[in-house]
């Protein structure tokens, strides 16, 4: 993954073996992108956040306000959390 302009052309190689050139790789559960733009991390985000809410909405029989906002609170909001300052 280059993150310069300039020179996108060049080939990085270990030990004779060279490495495959990539736009885009998930470390620590974070997508970096060679332009450093959040968008594919934030499509993801919300990817898995829309799916657990998905889940409850399949599973939970009894919708009063309290039992959903713990589930919120407890199965959705730490998959918004997660590396938000990335």
């Amino acid at each position: 993954m280059h993150f310069r302009r300039k020179n996108t052309l060049l080939s990085y190689q270990l030990e004779g073996k060279g490495f495959e050139k990539v736009s885009e790789e998930k470390f620590l559960g974070i997508v970096i992108s060679n332009d450093l733009k959040v968008s594919r991390q934030c499509t993801q985000v919300y990817a898995k956040a829309n799916k657990m809410l998905g889940v409850i909405n399949r599973t939970i029989m009894y919708k009063s306000t309290d039992i959903l906002l713990q589930l919120f609170k407890s199965l959705v909001h730490p998959h918004l959390e997660y590396c938000i300052s990335a």
